[in-house]
């Protein structure tokens, strides 16, 4: 069988840690309404990670359900925050016309905080119909905006000082592996 290659038990540590991180940071702004890093951190991971970063967000996933239980809220979690992940890949390094600067990635993370209640709301559509969706988005409009002037504020501030320090990181990964 033999020791595992130490570039994948590289990336399986540095999935954990990045998925710990998620829920700390999550946890360390509880306090503010609908302001988080979870948002930042899932798109500069996917930035440096790439696919990686999806087993992060598992690992949050699953620590989220732990700690506060599996209730409806979760299941909105299951689709949500990979649906940012897959959002992050595509516009970070699928499309021709790749995002790059800190800027675009504000109006980004901002755009996508101001949709989460919506997005949120899908799961609601089999309980409770199109009304129930609707009363949820339309309830959770201040939040949502919080939410979205709250992500772009900590993507415009923290963009550069952490993809920095990300891709070398990922730099690391690169020279483990050779």
């Amino acid at each position: 069988m033999g020791r595992p290659h130490p570039g994948r038990l590289y990336d399986l540590c540095a999935m954990a840690m990045m998925g710990v991180l998620l829920v700390v940071s999550k946890e360390a702004l509880a306090g503010l309404p609908n302001f988080e890093a979870v948002s930042l951190l899932i798109i500069l991971f996917t930035l440096s990670f790439g696919a990686r970063a999806l087993g992060a967000v598992g690992v949050f996933l699953g620590l989220e359900g732990l700690l506060y239980g599996f209730g409806s809220w979760w299941v909105m979690y299951l689709y949500v925050w990979p649906l940012l992940w897959g959002l992050a890949m595509l516009l970070g390094r699928a499309l021709p016309l790749r995002l790059s600067r800190g800027w675009q990635w504000a109006l980004v993370s901002g755009a996508y905080g101001l949709a989460f209640g919506t997005l949120c709301s899908l799961a609601y559509l089999p309980v409770g119909g199109v009304k129930m969706a609707f009363a949820w988005i339309v309830s959770g409009l201040p939040f949502d905006a919080a939410h979205g002037v709250g992500n772009f504020v900590l993507m415009l501030v923290l963009y550069y000082p952490l993809h920095r320090a990300l891709e070398s990181l990922a730099r690391l990964r690169k020279h483990i592996h050779t």
